[in-house]
This record gives structure tokens, sequence and C-alpha cells, in this order.
């Protein structure tokens, strides 16, 4: 008995550091790659089938950002560069759960440690995440400037309804973001399968941080290719104010409101479960790389597929993508 408890003190000392942030796990001990390749994509592109855009924009994005906000925020009028900042967070809040999102909890659930007392496991967690938002406030910040000096130009800046056969260049905009961040997604997914090389190996051992970043710089993209109602609306309000500095707030202030409920959810999961999840995570050789690859590949196969086939079948430019009825 005395032999048992001494090595589940070991076993648990084993998993008092979480993984280094930086690092995807290489697919070292995954069993089964094959079939989890198989599943995650197969995962992936039902979910394209099922996905709901105009649920999760308006029922959803909408059921929480008009509370908050007294009015409807689809018409809600931005007098002011306070009013427009408070609409950039709300906004932001309210389209938090977008299914890429999922990448995220993905790449920073398996970096939670079991060290120290509920409170700093919970501290802990969110150290990830500030990596991440460092990469997303870099995007958006730059991304809102440049709005706020040319966006009027641009074509996110146009409401020109879409016409079946032709993409407009709002269209091909979402399209090429979000193609090239699905692809990344992917390639990172198989990289912590061990079947790529992984992109991080050598830059992680002088910058620990850096996929935690990049994964930020790839979640501050869906700004750019982002054709969600409600930051439309605050698009075209940083474009028609020319003012670059308002552009890189409000742009940094919604990336703020878009992971604020991940983080209390990443923290709450930390202090609640955190060291069970971290035993979990380490029990078996390939385990951590399994969670982290099956996620970046789902979100990153459901990104391409959804902004760069299925949109295509929206447009009838291609003849067929499934769509479940709901999703029409």
């Amino acid at each position: 008995m005395a032999r048992a408890e001494e090595l589940t003190v070991r076993e648990r000392a084993r998993v008092r550091k979480p993984l280094p942030p930086g690092d995807l796990p290489g697919g070292t001990g995954v069993r089964r790659r094959g079939l989890l390749l198989l599943l995650s994509t197969v995962a992936g592109f039902l979910l394209t089938v099922v996905w709901s855009a105009k649920f999760v924009d308006q029922t959803v994005g909408g059921g929480i950002a008009e509370p908050i906000l007294g009015q409807d925020p689809q018409t809600a009028t931005l007098g002011s560069a306070t009013a427009g900042i408070a609409f950039a967070f709300v906004t932001g809040l309210a389209g938090t759960f977008t299914a890429c999102n999922i990448a995220v909890f993905g790449t920073v659930a398996p970096m939670m440690g079991a060290a120290g007392s509920r409170v700093g496991r919970a501290v802990q967690a969110l150290k990830p995440l500030g990596w991440l938002f460092l990469g997303m406030a870099v995007v958006s910040a730059a991304y809102g400037a440049l709005v706020g000096l040319v966006g009027t130009s641009m074509p996110q800046f146009s409401e020109a309804q879409p016409t079946p056969g032709v993409l407009s260049g709002r269209s091909i905009q979402s399209m090429v973001t979000f193609g090239l961040i699905g692809l990344a997604m992917l390639y990172m997914g198989l990289a912590a399968l061990g079947y790529v090389r992984d992109p991080f190996a050598r830059l992680s051992r002088r910058f620990p941080h850096a996929q935690s970043v990049f994964m930020g710089v790839l979640v501050g993209g869906f700004l750019i290719g982002r054709p969600y109602p409600l930051f439309r609306q605050l698009f075209r309000d940083t474009a028609e104010s020319g003012n670059p500095l308002y552009g890189a707030v409000a742009f940094v202030l919604q990336s703020a409101g878009n992971v604020l409920i991940m983080a209390v959810i990443l923290a709450l999961t930390a202090y609640v479960a955190g060291g069970r999840l971290s035993v979990w995570l380490m029990a078996k050789p390939g385990r951590m790389a399994a969670v982290t690859a099956v996620t970046l590949i789902v979100a990153g196969v459901f990104t391409f597929l959804y902004w760069d086939v299925r949109l295509l079948a929206r447009r009838d430019i291609i003849p067929w993508y499934p769509i479940a009825p709901w999703a029409e």
C-alpha cells in the first residue's frame, strides 16, 4: 500500500510543470494516428454541414450583445469614439462562440499544470492565453489602423448583396484569409501527430511562447476575413472615421472581448479540474499530442471547407455541397 502511494506521489510530481508553451507535441507515442486523422477530418467536415452562421451571429451573438448595449446591436448608432469602443468590446464578447475558437482551447488546455493551489493553477492557465492575446493584439491593431486610413475603399466596406455565380471582393477576402488560416491550423495539427515537421521545434528553444503568439496571430486574422454582421458595422464606423488610432484601439478591444469568456472558462477549468486534467493528459504517452492534434485538425478542416468550398456552393459556383436544412 505504501509502495502504491509512493508511485502516486511520483506520478503527480511528473506533471507539476505544464507543457512548455510554444512546443507542439511531436506525435511521439500517439497511437492510431491514421484513425485520429480520419475521424478529426470527418468531424471538421460534418461541422461545416450543420453549422448555422445565422444562429450563431443573430441568436447567440445578438442575444449576448443586445442586453448589454440596451439596444439592437445591428441598428445601434455609434455617435462617438467612446460609443464605438464600447460597441467593439461588447460585439467581440458576443462573437466568442465561433467554431474556430475551439482551436484556442486545444492548444492552451494541454499547457495547464498541476502545481500549487487551485488559484495558482488558474493563474498559470491564463499565461499562455496572455501570449495568445499578444499575437491577436498585434494583428488587430495593425488592421484597425489600416481600416482607419483606407477602409472605405476596402472590400469589407461594401454592403452589396451576394450575386449567384459571382464572387464579390468581400467574399474573396474572406476565402483567402480563412483558407490560409485553416491550412495553417491543419498543418499544425499534422505536426502534432508527427506527420510533418514541427514548425516551432527550433524557434521555441529561444522563444518558448512562439506557438501561443502564432495562434494569436491566426485568431487575430479572423478580423481580416470576418463577415460577422456586428463586426462589419464596427468596420464601417471605423473606416468612415478616418482615424487610425481609433481603429487600432477599437479592433484590439473587439479581440479582447472575443477571448474574455474563453479566459474565464479556462481559469475555471484549471481551478476545478486542472490537477486531474494534467494527470490524465500525462498518464499515457501521446495523449497530450493527440488532444492538441484533434482540436487543430477539426478547426483547420472546418475553416478551410466552410470558407473555401461551402462558400462556392452558396454562390452557385460549384454545383453542390451538403448543408443541413437549418443551416441554409
